[in-house]
């Protein structure tokens, strides 16, 4: 994952680093971001700090991405949300503590240890109830949604597991989503290795052709942004 950045963000008016994405932004500019982004809620500073002593703690998302994440799934007035990859539950619980009580996620992973970490955090927030954890590979749980008749009635998904089957993910996601909802796809830019057309690691690959793919899809409307690792949003016509 090459040099592990940081973000800046205050507390109590004194200067702390915290995980980031967000690399290729100058420091100075990442320090002025985190004064004008809102503070991270406590309960999600305690996950991120626990989450930390993980291996691999850069699969969760950075501290300025769940703003986004909530504000995606208030915009598109989500009643029903569809997460792809959960790891320890930051941003599903992100996404939660912005939707009303009769919002429902539907959360899918394959890890029973990370997500044990997830649910004593959405538990303790109060949004457990909203969230329907399925632990199962991700192509089977979204297969299994579509038998049970939920085609055209997800508000917003967020895709964020598994780079191989990103495309799949997509699609399902497509059938998924009603019209005018919206798909965020995380780790567009593999910590920038689409750049170098020799990698040719499966997830980059993967990511590549997913890129190519969305510029000329005609079902949805696509922005990219360069955010984090890279934040695609495909709204479905």
């Amino acid at each position: 994952m090459g040099v592990r950045p940081t973000f800046m963000s205050h507390t109590r008016g004194r200067m702390k680093e915290v995980y980031s994405k967000s690399d290729f932004l100058p420091a100075e500019l990442r320090t002025w971001l985190a004064k004008v982004t809102p503070p991270e809620p406590e309960i999600l500073k305690r996950l991120r700090l626990e989450t930390s002593r993980f291996p691999q703690p850069q699969m969760q998302i950075p501290a300025e991405q769940g703003p986004l994440l909530g504000l995606l799934a208030r915009a598109t007035g989500a009643r029903k949300a569809l997460e792809i990859g959960v790891f320890t539950g930051y941003s599903a619980l992100a996404v939660a503590l912005a939707l009303p009580d009769d919002a429902r996620i539907t959360a899918l992973d394959v890890s029973h240890e990370y997500t044990a970490v997830a649910r004593r955090y959405w538990e303790e927030a109060g949004v457990a109830a909203r969230i329907d954890l399925r632990i199962a590979p991700a192509l089977e749980s979204l297969a299994r949604i579509v038998r049970e008749g939920n085609e055209g009635s997800y508000d917003f998904a967020f895709i964020d597991a598994d780079k191989e089957n990103v495309d799949a993910y997509y699609e399902y996601c497509l059938r998924l989503l009603r019209p005018n909802g919206v798909v965020a796809i995380d780790n567009i830019f593999q910590n920038c290795k689409v750049l170098d057309p020799s990698n040719q690691e499966p997830g980059v690959v993967a990511m590549r052709r997913l890129s190519e793919k969305l510029r000329n899809d005609d079902r949805v409307i696509v922005s990219v942004l360069p955010f984090a690792d890279g934040v695609t949003l495909a709204l479905k016509k």
